[in-house]
């Protein structure tokens, strides 16, 4: 009765277990590295080999190999029996939370909480407040879990008004449903180039609709991937295709030439006149795949930061066209820790003029 249920059922669960009940890990899913995996990653740096060329061997993400080596020492000090040990450890069940344990760190993460810190933002600056102490990092989703999990509530449950969503309970992810696109002629983004993809080459961006109350009103956002700068969308008449269409050609009419290579846009019927955007400003068109936000990732962060500027459930038709500028200057002028800490309308300045968009130190 102890642990809530009733002797029958701990006799029960006993005898599974085979008269043994134990904490230590079993067997490993083929989803995690094993010992003659670890081996070959060993033995694979000894060589000399780059972490791409031991993923390919052992068929893994190179992300896989990378996050595994600097996990347990670096290259130079991996050691695969070392690495297996530590991951057996880690894998050990009950684990004790972090924030339930070490009451510094959370004392830091509440009162960064309550001063609106997202949890991202507070994970981010734990590890740059504290680079050589990782017992003072925490990742965004124990905060997450710390505060809305039940059995894990080493955070104040109230903190959950602090965040953005401000929501007593953690919204789950729906189930991806089957969506039929409307949209003629789309182009996967699996077409769109790979300078894309890197950021390195700007110009291609993201772009999609942040709606208010009752989806009956909406401001288009578009923002470009190596700057991070953003253009907003009056769209005071509604958001049906056409009306998409006319602001999305002003919008990009107005960019020079080197900043018009593409745009990703997810598939929101908004978008079904995409090719009469392309014939009439030359910019290439690309839709993410279904009910994959993270494709769009500079926009959805942006869309983010915008909704303390136009809050869910609010009519968005009352801010006026020099309203939106105005929000748009004002997020152009926050400095980016990825861009070294410039502002992205300085980033989108320096690309102008030839520069690296990211500053420089030393």
């Amino acid at each position: 009765m102890l642990i809530g249920v009733s002797h029958q059922t701990g006799a029960r669960w006993f005898g599974q277990c085979g008269g043994v009940i134990s904490n230590a890990p079993g067997p490993l899913s083929d989803r995690y590295l094993s010992a003659l995996e670890r081996e070959e990653i060993s033995r694979g740096l000894t060589a000399g080999r780059s972490y791409r060329r031991i993923a390919r061997d052992l068929r893994r993400p190179p992300s896989t190999i990378s996050r595994e080596v600097v996990r347990n020492g670096g290259r130079d000090r991996y050691r695969a029996l070392a690495a297996e040990a530590a991951a057996r450890q880690r894998a050990r069940r009950p684990k004790a939370a972090k924030l339930a344990t070490n009451t510094g760190l959370r004392d830091r993460v509440q009162t960064m909480l309550t001063d609106h810190w997202s949890p991202e933002q507070i994970a981010a600056m734990l590890k740059q407040d504290f680079p050589d102490q990782p017992e003072q990092w925490v990742s965004t989703e124990t905060i997450y879990q710390s505060i809305y999990v039940q059995g894990r509530g080493a955070l104040r449950r109230e903190l959950a008004r602090c965040l953005r969503t401000g929501r007593a309970l953690r919204k789950p992810r729906r189930q991806a449903q089957a969506r039929r696109s409307r949209i003629p002629d789309l182009v996967e983004i699996s077409a769109r180039p790979a300078e894309a993809e890197d950021r390195a080459v700007p110009g291609h961006w993201e772009g999609d609709l942040i709606m208010g109350t009752g989806n009956t009103s909406a401001i288009g956002t578009l923002v470009e991937r190596t700057t991070r700068f953003c253009l907003l969308l009056h769209l005071p008449a509604g958001h049906d295709a056409l009306q998409v269409r006319d602001r999305m050609i002003i919008a990009i009419h107005s960019l020079p030439d080197q900043m018009k290579r593409s745009l990703t846009w997810d598939r929101g019927n908004e978008m079904a006149r995409h090719t009469h955007i392309t014939l009439a400003t030359g910019l290439a068109i690309y839709f993410c795949d279904p009910h994959s936000p993270w494709q769009r990732g500079s926009n959805e962060n942006t869309n983010g930061l915008l909704r303390q500027y136009f809050p869910k459930g609010t009519d968005l038709t009352v801010h006026s066209a020099e309203h939106l500028a105005a929000v748009a200057a004002q997020l152009n002028g926050r400095p980016r820790k990825t861009l070294g800490w410039l502002t992205p309308a300085q980033s989108y300045t320096r690309v102008l003029s030839g520069q690296s968009p990211v500053a420089t130190t030393g």
